[in-house]
């Protein structure tokens, strides 16, 4: 055989058969797996270097998600053809596949490490991203590089409130839950969770029942490891010299404490530069060639004040009691001229949050694998250097920034007022302004009040908390405290950030960041308790007495939205040959206009009397005219036995010349001209659809006039024959 590597294991995973294979593809690989399910099938391969990388403090992984077009049978629709930036669901997914795995990597570790998983072909109901993060785990863990792996993921749905798990295309649509549950052996490891007001009770259970699927394919993955895995390689450690550290620690310790003791990021950092000034003086002659190490050190002097202070002495940096939060405000309307604003401050985070309003145009149209084509509702967080008092030039949103937006848009999507309630497309931004540990959480309350303010009628207000973990000194999970809305040293010195949105009914959104191997029900259950209190104090307390409901009205800057029914079949009498019809309607008018292909229209404007006037016209167009029914038209043309007279763009009936006026008329142009306007009644639809008008009969019934002689109703065959040619 000439793979003679070519391995292939199968097991069942929710009712379908989950298939991994190396030795195929991808040889100069540290390790390959091409993950199937059902049809999805992912190349999943990771790559480390020889020798650690020069000058970083940090790990560095790179995970990426690459989606390509051709696994769903479709063309990109760029100009190249080819796939180009990676769309967000791409990201998102490559950081669901991040976190769950890089805990798991040894912290001295600074070997470059890439993670590629790549989706060849698209089973609609076996998502590829679970696909994606099983094969990632499997290739890792039989790799060489140090890893202590495996892990599992699966997607949970709530279906007619029942747990589905990996639920396929027909239940996704109609789940109330979203959820992705990442697991070791023993421990919940991620979960990233969107729901239409979930309760607690119900949220953990289903991560619990995603988590007991997940030992099985962990279980699975080990058996695979066991029989062809690589000897894990050995690394130069990147740990500090121990003898350097204890005499920094010493030298130090005192003063770092003192400095690190305040509420105010501002004094902190300012009390810490004298300090990192001192150290540098004393030891970098000493330690030559160890430089870079002292700043490691440094960070690590800290991390183990603050984590000393929280688990031991249930102290924390700023002060605040464990389940405490800091001091917080509220405002709305900031903004003068955009059509909903609101603020939201935490301590010395501070998130400023905008929304805008437009027509059903302006949603965002998608181009990814899977079947959502656009969404009405975007989400975007940016983050810039000067939130933190650094310089550092803008460079457009990176993944973390994409990530927060998406975990925001998670939020609120569920209590948004669907389109027949509220014909908008939507957009909020949320500007991070000053940033001290929780801004995601922020921007969520901050889009709340937005929302309000700009008259979305949302079904209810959601807030967003986070909850940290101090564990024990090797991850002791017995030996563990949580508190309540982290600021940035807790976040970055502790061991988790959980982090929960919802409203007082029930969860909306979850995402939870670990520096840890995983969770432990308990830790998981005493989150869910500590965040749902306070996001219901900051509902109660702080929000709702700023807004209490969204605003009846819009801002007067806010588009005006109307929305008709027209039957399907005059959508093309509305958009006209080329266009030109609905083209002139929105240029007459001012007007956006929308057409969905089941009939439904929606006409916005700033001007509502404008707006009013293009639904009108819409009307007349879709409506077949009505023997009886008076309308306002425009003289287009002149003949010598009457007028051609416009009732509505594209059609045009005959007033003949007998019945321009009340009284006798010897010539057309002595009633009317090209241009005029005139009221008219429809008094004729004869069967080949051509329409006969009156100005006479108008005037007679509208305006009270009285004729002065009768009409003389000659034969009307030859003159139609004759003018035939002439009609539209």
């Amino acid at each position: 055989m000439f793979f003679k590597n070519f391995k292939v294991w199968e097991t069942e995973l929710a009712g379908r058969k989950l298939t991994l294979e190396t030795g195929k593809m991808a040889g100069l690989a540290n390790a390959s797996i091409l993950a199937r399910y059902g049809e999805t099938e992912v190349l999943c391969n990771v790559t480390a270097s020889a020798k650690p990388r020069e000058g970083v403090d940090f790990f560095p992984l790179s995970v990426d998600y690459e989606e390509k077009m051709y696994s769903v049978g479709r063309i990109p629709g760029s100009f190249q053809r080819r796939e180009g930036r990676a769309s967000e669901k791409a990201i998102l997914t490559s950081r669901c596949i991040d976190r769950p795995i890089r805990p798991l990597f040894p912290k001295d570790l600074r070997n470059d490490c890439s993670v590629v998983a790549t989706v060849m072909s698209v089973d609609p109901d076996c998502s590829p991203e679970i696909t994606a993060m099983i094969g990632v785990s499997a290739a890792i863990a039989i790799s060489d590089i140090p890893w202590d792996g495996p892990i599992s993921g699966v997607n949970v749905g709530l279906v007619d409130g029942k747990v589905v798990i990996n639920p396929g295309l027909e239940d996704r649509a109609k789940s109330d839950l979203v959820l992705t549950v990442a697991s070791t052996a023993d421990l919940v490891a991620m979960i990233e969770a969107g729901g239409n007001e979930i309760e607690d009770d119900v949220m953990f259970d289903a991560i619990m029942q995603g988590h007991e699927e997940n030992k099985k394919i962990v279980k699975f993955i080990q058996g695979i490891v066991d029989e062809v895995g690589k000897p894990k390689f050995a690394y130069e450690s990147s740990d500090p010299d121990p003898e350097i550290m204890a005499e920094i620690e010493e030298f130090c310790m005192e003063d770092v404490k003192k400095a690190l003791d305040t509420d105010d990021k501002n004094v902190r950092d300012e009390a810490l530069l004298p300090i990192y000034e001192a150290v540098h003086e004393k030891f970098d002659e000493r330690f030559e060639g160890n430089e870079a190490k002292i700043d490691e050190i440094m960070y690590l002097v800290q991390k183990h004040i603050v984590r000393a202070w929280l688990k031991d002495e249930h102290k924390r940096v700023d002060g605040r009691g464990i389940d405490e939060i800091r001091p917080l405000n509220a405002e709305i309307d900031l903004l003068s001229r955009v059509h909903g604003s609101g603020m939201f401050t935490r301590g010395q985070t501070q998130v400023l949050s905008v929304a805008t309003l437009g027509p059903m145009s302006d949603a965002q149209l998608l181009d990814g694998l899977d079947e959502q084509t656009e969404k009405r509702y975007i989400h975007h967080y940016n983050f810039p250097s000067y939130s933190v008092g650094e310089t550092k030039p803008s460079r457009g949103p990176g993944r973390r920034e994409i990530g927060h937006g998406a975990l925001a848009e998670k939020a609120l999507v569920p209590v948004l007022p669907t389109v027949d309630e509220f014909p908008y497309a939507i957009r909020v931004v949320s500007e991070v302004l000053s940033s001290n540990g929780s801004t995601s959480q922020g921007s969520i309350c901050g889009s709340t009040l937005a929302l309000m303010a700009a008259g979305v009628p949302i079904k209810a207000p959601v807030a967003g908390i986070s909850c940290g973990l101090i564990t024990g000194d090797e991850g002791v999970y017995g030996d563990f405290m949580t508190m309540v809305d982290i600021q940035g040293l807790e976040d970055f010195y502790g061991d988790m950030d959980f982090k929960v949105a919802g409203t007082k009914k029930g969860i909306t959104a979850i995402q939870m960041d670990l520096k840890v191997h995983g969770l432990t029900p308990e830790i998981i259950k005493e989150a869910f308790a500590k965040t749902h209190k306070a996001r219901n104090y900051i509902l109660d307390e702080v929000m709702l007495p700023v807004i209490s409901e969204p605003r009846k009205e819009l801002s007067k800057y806010a588009p005006k939205m109307y929305t008709l029914q027209i039957d399907p079949d005059k959508i093309g009498d509305v958009i006209g040959k080329g266009g030109k019809v609905i083209q002139e309607i929105q240029a007459e008018y001012d007007v956006k206009i929308n057409i969905e292909e089941d009939g439904r229209v929606y006409v916005s404007g700033v001007d509502a009397e404008k707006c009013e006037g293009a639904v009108s016209v819409v009307k007349l167009i879709a409506t077949d005219p009505e023997v009886g029914a008076f309308y306002n038209g425009v003289v287009t043309r002149l003949m010598s036995f009457g007028a051609f007279v416009e009732i509505a763009p594209g059609k045009e009936g005959l007033v003949h010349i007998s019945r321009l006026d009340v009284k006798r008329t010897e010539k057309v142009e002595d009633v009317v001209n090209v241009g005029d306007s005139i009221i008219v009644k429809c008094i004729e639809i004869d069967d080949q659809g051509r329409i006969n008008l009156s100005r006479r009969d108008a005037l007679i019934e509208l305006e009270g006039m009285k004729p002065e002689n009768d009409i003389d109703e000659a034969p009307r065959k030859p003159r139609r024959d004759n003018r035939r040619g002439d009609r539209k």
